[in-house]
């Protein structure tokens, strides 16, 4: 298994690494793409992928805090970028829920960023919380895009928009919730062929963890109830999902 998404840069992580990558491989995680996605977390990526083979790393700056930015932020960026360990960028993207009044500066910075992927050649990460249409409208100008729409939250009619851009979609931790029924749609209609394997940890603890710090060792119990919900051997998810995220990071 791949853990696509996974914040090992963020504490109490961090701090752990050695023994969260350990457990994490331990229980059949071989691989883990940490995203950066601020001044402090991206440095720790790359320190993480200068220490770890298994490690590499998505670099970017989230929309919460895009209304911080300044230029000289994107200087940091552009070099972060050029180390040999990225493998996307990201993650980026649009969040009305904990910056309900920043819009306007969001979609400024994820234009920004979009065309530094695409001048780079790299997939991107895009995060999405209750900005289902407005992240659309701004991804469709980009189209056809490779990336992944991390932890994916829209509505299950807007899924195929989505694939038809070109992007993966990543399922993690809420797609276990016992009430989580729009995630649960969504990984029965996904096409195996487009699926991603994430835990956003130490975020987003799958059942029976939920509410407890998570950690990439807990990304079979996502993999289980995806190959549940597609009445798929697990096997078969494994596989498809390890070959996507060996192809669209180049790993």
């Amino acid at each position: 298994m791949i853990d696509t998404h996974v914040h090992i840069n963020v504490s109490p992580l961090f701090e752990e690494a050695d023994a969260v990558i350990q457990s994490a491989q331990s229980a059949g995680v071989t691989d883990f793409l940490v995203v950066g996605f601020d001044h402090e977390t991206i440095p720790r990526a790359i320190h993480l992928a200068d220490r770890y083979d298994s490690v590499k790393i998505a670099l970017g700056f989230h929309p919460t805090i895009a209304h911080t930015l300044k230029g000289d932020d994107y200087k940091m960026l552009e070099e972060a970028l050029t180390h040999p360990s990225v493998r996307a960028l990201g993650e980026i993207g649009l969040d009305l829920h904990w910056q309900k009044d920043t819009l306007d500066v969001q979609i400024e910075h994820l234009h920004r960023q979009l065309k530094m992927a695409q001048d780079k050649n790299l997939p991107v990460v895009i995060h999405m919380r209750d900005a289902t249409e407005k992240t659309y409208d701004v991804l469709k100008q980009y189209a056809p895009l490779k990336g992944v729409m991390h932890c994916y939250s829209g509505p299950l009619e807007m899924l195929p928009a989505f694939l038809d851009l070109g992007m993966h979609i990543g399922l993690d931790g809420p797609v276990t919730f016992k009430n989580a029924k729009t995630p649960k749609a969504v990984a029965k209609e996904v096409p195996i062929d487009r699926l991603l394997l994430e835990t956003d940890a130490p975020y987003l603890a799958p059942h029976p963890h939920r509410g407890q710090t998570n950690t990439p060792s807990y990304l079979p119990l996502i993999a289980e109830e995806i190959a549940r919900l597609k009445a798929l051997p697990l096997a078969e998810v494994l596989n498809a999902t390890t070959h996507n995220a060996q192809a669209l990071f180049d790993l």
